[in-house]
């Protein structure tokens, strides 16, 4: 499992994590598109913002290894900011290829694309 270096951890201030430590023995987490619902809670908005700039600004347009990024972060932005870079893809693999669709990412948060 590739490491992203310099990558956050997590938002700063908050439990939301952004990074895992280890990969696990049974593999890594199914990579799930999840619906977000307008009702969705305002730390979590600001969770998926930041995850979103962290994203920018560590990978820019450039397809990046799924690595020790949190699988239940990135089912949160996965198939709409955040789509497959290759294909076939592999749900379950931490050495997915994965980019941001910038068009999508900047329509759904224009403060990190300002």
């Amino acid at each position: 499992m590739e490491k992203h270096r310099g990558f956050p951890g997590r938002l700063p201030g908050t439990d939301f994590q952004f990074t895992i430590r280890r990969s696990s023995k049974e593999g890594a987490t199914k990579l799930t598109e999840r619906e977000r619902y307008r009702d969705r809670r305002p730390p979590d908005k600001r969770a998926d913002e930041g995850f979103m700039r962290a994203l920018w600004e560590h990978f820019g347009e450039e397809p990046f290894v799924r690595g020790n990024l949190d699988a239940g972060r990135l089912s949160w932005l996965f198939g709409r900011e955040v789509i497959p870079a290759e294909d076939p893809f592999d749900p379950e693999s931490y050495d997915a290829l994965l980019r941001i669709d910038v068009g999508r990412a900047a329509a759904s948060f224009p403060d990190v694309f300002s």
